[in-house]
């Protein structure tokens, strides 16, 4: 498999560290409020990353670390008057619901707290500090940038070029203006705990270094992440791991492209500013996840409703193939395949390939979906109830296979909500006492949850669309 590394600026064989395993660190949510279509990308596309390895029969060790101390969760703590430890609770259970709308969680994935490592952060800054490359001014600790070496291969800019255009903390305590906090000093109103400099709390980069030390190895396969976050924070890491570590914080970087909304950056001030959890009150999760697909994951990608729709009527198209086969299964009278589905059968290593090659391609999830369509097309011209339960059941594995690999159509025919099944009871008993109004008024709101309702003699069915 062929990666784009941010860090060499081509596209490289990947080796791992160790044979048969991958260790991959992707920087997670600030969890400080509900994640947006932005915070969702690099989860969507990275995950399957893990699930391609995995695929490809590799035993992947993954983290998606919680960042719980951070200036925007004391604020917001102060601002509610409760703890943050209380914001982060709440923020971590509302993250998992849409994790899990987004089938992020099908695989184990190591979910540390910052807040579960600070002893281990301690002793990284006092290395560093011992190293001479960190330095305590009052209760504040800095990682001196003088001892960083090639700053900036990262970002492939200059020290003077990074620091134009972002914010950079300016302070008479630091020995140069680009030196970035790994402990700050204790403040009224917010937590701290105990280190050899003083009570504080760990800045932000160190909390990502430590995280990756500590639960992949002082030096990891893969490090992921949206290209936001190149500069600084991934420049930082880099600096103060290798200082530290004295060995490369990471052989692979790879970076997802930024989304806009109807073509035009995503911002709170525009309104055009949209949380996972927003979306989820129009559309299935796994639309969401579907649509970040759609598109290779170093390119920009707009969120749109006409987008989002399109991706809805794409999805339908591969379950209805999946219901096509599941139901050829269960009305086919003939067993063992014959020699001319074994042929047929064959052929569909040709989507294998192609899949394969995409995804071998730095993770080319927009061409792997076609490979996906293009068994779909064959599914539908080629088969149906009068082919053998072999060569239906095949078939049908062979898809859950590859679409397991992206996360889609992991959900069945059966799995509706407890207020889907409320309102077809509902509409059923209006039909009954013939109150037609009230039937009509919930099919069409159950049609704008996504449910085509049908009335048969043996009674009510239903199918998404």
């Amino acid at each position: 498999m062929k990666v784009y590394n941010t860090l060499t600026r081509k596209k490289e064989e990947f080796k791992p560290i160790k044979e048969g395993v991958v260790t991959i660190y992707n920087c997670g949510p600030t969890v400080y409020n509900f994640i947006h279509v932005g915070n969702a990308r690099p989860l969507v596309v990275f995950d399957t990353l893990r699930r391609y390895f995995l695929y490809k029969g590799y035993d992947v060790k993954f983290v998606v670390n919680f960042t719980d101390i951070d200036d925007k969760m004391i604020n917001k703590a102060n601002d509610e008057g409760v703890t943050v430890r209380d914001i982060a609770d709440r923020y971590i259970k509302e993250f998992k619901k849409d994790a899990n709308g987004l089938h992020l969680y099908d695989y184990e994935t190591i979910n540390p707290r910052a807040t579960e490592l600070i002893d281990e952060m301690i002793d990284f800054i006092s290395t560093l500090i011992d190293k001479g490359a960190a330095y305590v001014v009052d209760g504040d600790v800095y990682f001196d940038i003088t001892h960083a070496k090639d700053y900036g291969k990262l970002s492939k800019k200059n020290l003077e070029d990074l620091i134009s255009g972002h914010r950079v903390d300016i302070n008479d305590n630091k020995k140069n203006p680009q030196d970035f906090a790994l402990w700050k000093n204790k403040k009224e109103g917010e937590p701290f705990w105990e280190a050899p400099w003083g009570e504080g709390r760990p800045g932000w980069h160190i909390e990502c270094s430590v995280m990756a030390k500590t639960l992949l190895g002082d030096t990891i396969d893969i490090h992921t992440g949206g290209e936001d976050l190149q500069f600084p924070h991934h420049e930082n890491e880099i600096a103060q791991s290798e200082t530290c570590n004295g060995v490369p914080f990471a052989n692979y970087w790879l970076h997802n492209g930024m989304i806009t909304v109807d073509n035009e950056k995503m911002s709170k001030s525009k309104g055009n500013f949209f949380t996972v959890r927003e979306i989820s009150q129009e559309y299935d999760l796994e639309i969401l996840r579907f649509f970040l697909l759609t598109t290779q994951y170093r390119s920009p990608i707009n969120f749109s409703r006409e987008v989002m729709d399109q991706t809805k009527n794409s999805r339908e198209r591969l379950y209805n193939a999946k219901y096509k086969l599941e139901d050829a299964i269960e009305k086919s009278t003939v067993e063992k395949m014959t020699d001319d589905e074994e042929k047929l059968f064959k052929s569909f290593d040709a989507h294998i390939e192609k899949f394969e090659n995409a995804m071998d391609d730095d993770l080319n999830t927009a061409d792997a979906i076609t490979a996906i369509f293009d068994l779909v097309k064959d599914i539908n011209l080629n088969l149906d109830e009068n082919n053998s339960k072999e060569m239906l059941e095949k078939t049908l594995e062979l898809l859950k296979k590859l679409t397991k690999v992206l996360g889609i159509m992991e959900e069945e025919q059966g799995e509706i909500s407890e207020e889907v099944e409320r309102l077809i009871e509902e509409r059923n008993k209006a039909r009954k006492d013939k109150d037609f109004a009230r039937a009509d008024e919930i099919r069409d709101e159950l049609k704008d949850m996504g449910i085509e309702i049908k009335d048969t003699r043996s009674g009510t069915t239903w199918k998404r669309i």
